[in-house]
């Protein structure tokens, strides 16, 4: 092996360990002096305890990168069945080791991954160990969601809300002509469901330039958008007489708010009040080529800016080092990073909120799973609807354009926001 090769692989262990500590210790700041009732409390059905999560990562690290990588034997057989995915329904994961005993198996097991590191061949696993460092950012974006459900209480029903003008309605849209883009990505970094890159081809249409505000979207609730059932689709409607809510999740009424982003809304919100502005969510492609393409280049961004990593003149989302000065747990008014628009000038596509589009989540042509099935092909069952763009909460190794989240849509993600399109 010549002397080039091998810095190479110095320099690729050099930048995952460097990576994987700085993701750990966003993991356990989250974490620092946890109250331990909190820790094991399920705030949702459909939700684990965050407790769960932590142990979860701790779990899938040692599982593919010792067991399965380096062949060792488990070092904590008896947290197999709590902390496997499938292992227990979610509602029995509550009984839970300490928050002390769970950080001490984090460490141990992370001890023993980073010695294995020193003689892992990258050249062979390297997918897999970047994997591993989305899947523990993944599960954290998970709990400060499960965390906002404890900590947060929604606003009252009776509001006061201030009226506004009808401009208020209008979102500058950005026309992107027909043609071909390419869609997707096959990276290092790509996710089994991101694979493989494919050609579309799409007609001529038009999207927002920002997310839907707080602001805009509160013109819908004063015209009884959720009293009329014009706006809603059958599926949509009968959602919202089961659910009995006339606002997003957590919504704010002060004014303050009026151009940060709307959240907390579900897909069926989303399609409604598309609906109400004449206007409907944009399918995955076009959210992916609007915020992706550069049709000067004739090529794929990486990030709607560029292929610079992600720092905090782009987006608001978790910063990749502690001394970036982002906002942090919370969103930012849309427009705020006009440094991070992308090639067609649509802003906020990276970070602040999720974006619903209306396709549901399916396979890309020549899609193979990957490390294993249950990942994402569980989820090709024609009920989950897509989501991209991250939030203010994601972290920067699984921030790009071509990452794929999925959601029911009828749950409402404090993360969630939407822009809209036209034909």
């Amino acid at each position: 092996m010549t002397l080039i090769s091998e810095l190479k692989k110095f320099n690729l262990k050099a930048e995952i360990a460097v990576a994987m500590q700085q993701c750990r210790a966003k993991t356990l700041a989250m974490f620092h002096d946890m109250d331990e009732a909190i820790f094991c409390y399920q705030a949702h059905p459909d939700f684990s305890p965050v407790g769960w999560h932590l142990g979860h990562i701790a779990y899938t690290e040692a599982l593919w990168l010792l067991e399965r990588g380096a062949g060792t034997p488990c070092l904590f057989p008896q947290y197999r069945k709590l902390f496997a995915a499938d292992g227990l329904p979610k509602s029995e994961r509550v009984q839970l080791p300490s928050l002390e005993e769970t950080l001490d198996y984090l460490a141990i097991v992370r001890e023993e991954v980073l010695n294995y590191l020193e003689i892992a061949d990258l050249y062979e696993q390297q997918r897999l160990w970047r994997f591993i460092l989305q899947h523990e950012s993944q599960h954290c974006e998970t709990s400060s969601f499960v965390l906002d459900l404890i900590t947060q209480k929604p606003q009252v029903e009776n509001q006061i809300f201030l009226h506004f003008p009808t401009s208020e309605l209008d979102n500058e849209m950005i026309k992107i002509p027909s043609g071909e883009f390419q869609m997707g990505n096959d990276s290092m970094d790509a996710l089994d469901n991101e694979c493989v890159v494919h050609k579309v081809c799409l007609d001529t249409y038009w999207i927002d330039r920002y997310p839907v505000t707080c602001g805009q979207y509160r013109l819908f609730m004063i015209a009884g958008g959720y009293k009329n059932s014009d706006w809603w689709s059958d599926a949509g409607w009968q959602w919202l007489q089961q659910e009995q809510v006339n606002q997003p999740l957590y919504y704010h009424d002060d004014s303050s708010w009026d151009d940060h982003p709307v959240c907390g809304v579900s897909w069926y919100e989303a399609e409604a009040y598309a609906r109400f502005v004449g206007k409907r969510l944009p399918t995955e492609a076009e959210w992916e080529k609007a915020a992706s393409w550069d049709p000067k280049a004739n090529c794929r961004r990486i990030y709607p800016w560029g292929d610079l990593k992600p720092l905090d003149k782009y987006c608001n989302s978790v910063p990749i080092s502690p001394w970036e000065n982002r906002p942090g747990s919370t969103t930012t008014p849309v427009g705020a990073y006009p440094n991070g628009q992308s090639a067609y000038g649509l802003y906020d596509t990276l970070g602040n909120v999720w974006e619903w589009t209306a396709s549901w989540f399916e396979a890309y042509p020549g899609f193979q799973s990957y490390p294993y099935i249950g990942y994402s092909q569980a989820y090709f069952d024609g009920h989950h609807r897509v989501l991209k763009g991250g939030s203010w909460a994601t972290r920067p190794w699984v921030l790009r354009s071509s990452f794929r989240n999925w959601y029911y849509p009828g749950v409402r993600q404090i993360f969630a926001g939407f822009r809209c399109a036209m034909s």
